[in-house]
């Protein structure tokens, strides 16, 4: 059996880093990755044999836990039928009709195989159909390593985007405008200057990336308001909270606070998957229209659809949809994030946290943050010191400051315990 160093060691010889996805590498934490072996219900292995609770459950689309059997029953059926056709099925239809049931804000969807796909497909839809150029995302907000998204802000207004990625050339982000999240008077000067030429906002409702942020009530608001009298398209990403907030999603969960409050087009991945590749984009029929074969908007992929990727989706939907999953899942997470705030006032460590259905997310700040800047005034080195107590302990967190966390069905009232009694010590 070899040792997890023994596997990073070797994984450096063949793979970049030795990982296939930055994060994984433990850099920011520090310390040896562990190689995961296999998973079951709340539970991960590695390598040596030794047992994790997982909150990162893939980053998200583990929301019933790991080999959940109605989903493996439903993929080793699909194996059976076939690997890939590169042709329509049925099932395809399937998983579009059982998305479009529970996102009233989208007529028509189309599947891709990653959520990086999936925003940059929806933003060339948002050019295409409005014939402009330039558009808006926000600092912290990930949308994938599109290259025209690898950028931050600069120190004034509406600093047109400089890329944050060696081989990304400036021109390439030319048309980005990069903007404070939850900065509403940044938001209405930016459209003051730029709104004839703004074919859409690109925004993560629950920012997951610079761990856990929420738009603020006033900030979505306005930011509807904007893109509706400018004629700019809202695209809501949703790859990290969809259906993982609640069945509605995140849109779904403004809705009720904003009645009416909807996107023009809305990026999946993660829970529509299962934990297979497979995203997707959608919207209006009036949007929809500009995109290949109806319209000059192209995007094509071989493995768009797959049947096996489809078949987990289609399972892990009606599980999620079943009466009281969601209220079983958020009183999970939220007794998690009440616990580790109350074990962290004890202790003495400033410490706030969010949650929202299965996702959540705590900062070692008194108050949480609202933006990018805040987030990055956190304590990174008691934040690595916390992480190691807690995978020493057997709680496997996200190997970085700046990730959400995620709750899945599988985690037992003794999960939550261990985790609390585990942060006990490691933030004592």
């Amino acid at each position: 059996m070899a040792t997890n160093i023994e596997l990073f060691e070797r994984a450096q010889r063949v793979i970049p880093g030795g990982v296939n996805s930055p994060v994984r590498a433990f850099r920011a934490v520090g310390g040896t990755p562990r190689f995961i072996a296999r998973g079951e219900g709340a539970y991960i292995y590695d390598a040596e044999g030794r047992r994790y609770v997982d909150y990162i459950g893939s980053w998200g689309p583990m929301i019933l836990g790991h080999g959940h059997p109605a989903v493996v029953e439903a993929v080793q059926q699909a194996v059976r039928d076939g690997l890939s056709f590169g042709a329509p099925t049925e099932r395809e239809i399937e998983l579009a009709e059982a998305i479009l049931a529970l996102v009233p804000s989208m007529d028509q969807v189309r599947l891709v195989s990653s959520g990086t796909e999936a925003t940059m497909s929806a933003i060339r839809l948002a050019r295409g159909a409005t014939g402009r150029t330039k558009f808006i995302k926000f600092e912290g907000c990930y949308h994938g390593h599109t290259d025209a998204l690898l950028v931050k802000a600069g120190s004034g207004l509406a600093t047109f985007g400089h890329p944050t990625s060696s081989g990304v050339p400036p021109e390439t982000a030319q048309h980005t405008l990069v903007l404070e999240y939850n900065n509403v008077e940044q938001l209405e000067a930016c459209f003051a200057a730029q709104g004839p030429e703004l074919a859409c906002v690109i925004v993560e409702p629950i920012a997951g990336n610079m761990n856990f942020v929420r738009a603020s009530l006033p900030f979505m608001r306005r930011l509807r308001e904007l893109c509706s009298q400018h004629g700019a398209l809202l695209i809501f990403d949703e790859v990290m909270t969809g259906f993982r907030v609640g069945l509605t999603s995140a849109q779904g969960h403004y809705a009720s606070l904003l009645p009416g409050f909807e996107p023009d087009i809305s990026v999946f991945g993660k829970v529509i998957g299962g934990g297979m590749p497979l995203a997707a984009f959608g919207g209006k029929r009036e949007v929809m229209k500009h995109l290949a074969p109806l319209g000059g908007v192209y995007q094509a992929g071989t493995l768009s659809g797959n049947p096996v990727a489809t078949a987990c989706g289609l399972a892990t939907l009606r599980e999620i949809s079943r009466p009281g999953f969601f209220d079983a899942l958020s009183a999970k997470t939220r007794q998690l994030v009440d616990g580790l705030k109350a074990v962290a006032s004890d202790n003495g460590v400033p410490f706030s946290a969010d949650c929202q259905g299965g996702m959540f997310g705590f900062f070692l700040l008194p108050e949480l943050p609202q933006n990018y800047g805040t987030v990055m005034s956190t304590d990174k080195e008691r934040f690595n010191r916390f992480f190691h107590g807690m995978l020493d302990a057997g709680i496997y967190l996200a190997p970085a400051l700046y990730e959400a966390g995620f709750v899945s069905a599988a985690h037992s009232e003794a999960d939550l315990a261990a985790t609390l009694a585990a942060a006990r010590s490691a933030l004592r």
